[in-house]
């Protein structure tokens, strides 16, 4: 993520964030299927800003556009496009949580088998990756790059099956994580889910033409209609003749990643049946009701919280504001040359708006806390800007656990809630107060009167430690987690 300033001084509101690791879209048999993913890239650039990339099938030979950088940066002049001739296509936003940022590490990954050629791009990150790619190398793989993707890749090479499609499901059986796949062959579009659902997928059409993609806000910007959610444990397999679905592992209940909700979904999105922006609400009201604060306006963190503060505003009968500005059009931050003029720099992203908070007590309203690192700078600017009191509220329980799903956390002793108590977190932060919403209240924020303990409704490790999977490769042989990697040069 960007930063405000070279030396990391200053308030960048996204620097102590989560990151997810990526958005897939893809089409079959549309003439503008390149420029049609291009758009629904666009539209999940918020699930990764690192690199994207397309590949193209043109009924004869593959075509491919991976780069560093923003999907607008890239594909949205014609000749790149041009580049990218065929009526299926598949496209991939990489925020990374596997491998280092390298050119080969940009999705989709092409590998031509005996089958004919296999492209894939993934939403998700595989708990056994590693392991598996230790099992290949010793049985003679070459891998090329450094991310769990071409694990999926390796195995369907690997497979004795004369079908791609056979391939492909018979390398799921062997995966385990978090996964959302969009894969290309020459003859057809699939996707496929892991067996809880974990990550999201769903299927859209514009023009008779069948899209798959992480969320449904990707639909809308290309005028598609949704149709429905991929199931969890579903592969869905796209041919000119049909769409057929069939669930090749093993039934299981369906487990949706709660911080779909809290963050990672764009707040026009319908996820599983649910508005997002509406989801968030609901956890900004029922935190108004566990944690009230006696203030006179509740100010959001930009942007993502302000459904929840609408929410708290509503439940508590105090005035809304936006007490913090961002500035929308901050790129790179300038290499500044002094110290003093670095200084300058540190409101050039976000702003306290001094005529809503001055004299005021304020509520904060924020939807998760990593680090904390920023929660103190947010804290010290709106006393800067005269706040009277700083009541800091979380719509989200305290993230206490790393992730291994294809949510980039810290490790354990760099999660603020896994080190400090909530009073010696609300002296780190300066805060007046502090509260977030408890676990219990993310449900029922959700429309269940409870957490199933037994039989959890989501994936909500972050908070109870309750791992959905296996965690192979965390928990497998000590010292043999990391890759080799080949430095390149830039």
């Amino acid at each position: 993520m960007t930063a405000v300033t070279p030396d990391g001084s200053g308030v960048d509101l996204d620097e102590d964030r989560l990151h997810e690791e990526c958005g897939v879209f893809g089409i079959f048999g549309h003439p503008d299927a390149a420029a049609i993913v291009a758009l629904g890239l666009h539209a999940l650039q918020h699930r990764g800003q690192e690199a994207a990339g397309i590949v193209a099938f043109d009924g004869a030979r593959f075509h491919s556009e991976r780069r560093q950088g923003l999907v607008g940066d890239h594909f949205s002049s014609a000749s790149v496009i041009d580049r990218l001739p065929g009526q299926t296509a598949i496209g991939h936003v990489r925020y990374s949580t596997t491998g280092e940022t390298a050119l080969r590490n940009v999705q989709p990954l092409f590998a031509e088998l005996e089958a004919g050629g296999l492209a894939i791009a993934h939403n998700g990150n595989l708990t056994n990756g590693l392991t598996l790619r230790r099992e290949l190398i010793r049985g003679g793989a070459i891998c090329q790059s450094t991310t769990d993707t071409e694990v999926v890749l390796l195995l369907a090479a690997r497979s004795r099956r004369m079908k791609i499609v056979d391939r492909f499901v018979e390398a799921l059986a062997d995966i385990e994580g978090a996964y959302a796949l969009v894969a290309l062959t020459n003859k057809k579009l699939i996707g496929a889910r892991d067996p809880l659902g974990i990550r999201p997928l769903v299927l859209g059409e514009l023009d008779g033409c069948p899209i798959l993609c992480s969320e449904t806000c990707a639909l809308d910007i290309i005028g598609a209609r949704f149709i429905r959610d991929i199931e969890n444990g579903e592969v869905v397999v796209i041919s000119a003749d049909a769409v057929k679905s069939f669930f090749p592992l093993p039934r299981q209940p369906a487990r949706p990643c709660i911080f779909e909700y809290i963050y990672f979904a764009r707040p026009d999105s319908i996820v599983h049946g649910r508005s997002v922006y509406d989801a968030r609400k609901a956890m900004g009201a029922e935190l108004a009701r566990e944690a009230p604060a006696d203030a006179d306006v509740v100010v959001p963190v930009p942007d993502s919280g302000v459904p929840a503060a609408i929410g708290y505003a509503r439940a508590c009968g105090l005035p809304f504001e936006l007490g913090i500005i961002r500035n929308h059009y901050v790129g790179r931050t300038f290499i500044q040359p002094t110290q003093s003029i670095r200084e300058l720099g540190v409101r050039m992203k976000h702003n306290a708006n001094r005529a809503v908070v001055a004299g005021k007590r304020v509520v904060l309203i924020d939807d998760s806390i990593v680090r904390g690192t920023t929660s103190v700078k947010i804290v010290q600017m709106m006393r800067d800007a005269g706040a009277r009191e700083v009541h800091f509220r979380i719509s989200s329980p305290p993230i206490a656990y790393p992730d291994f799903y294809g949510i980039d956390t810290p490790e354990r002793d760099k999660l603020l809630a896994a080190r400090m108590d909530l009073e010696s977190m609300r002296r780190f932060m300066g805060a007046d107060s502090l509260a977030f919403l408890s676990v219990a209240g993310i449900y029922r924020a959700m429309g269940f009167s409870e957490r199933n303990a037994r039989q959890p409704q989501f994936t909500d490790h972050c908070f109870t430690g309750d791992y959905p999977t296996r965690l192979l490769d965390k928990d497998g042989e000590p010292g043999r987690q990391h890759l080799p990697l080949l430095a390149e040069a830039g």
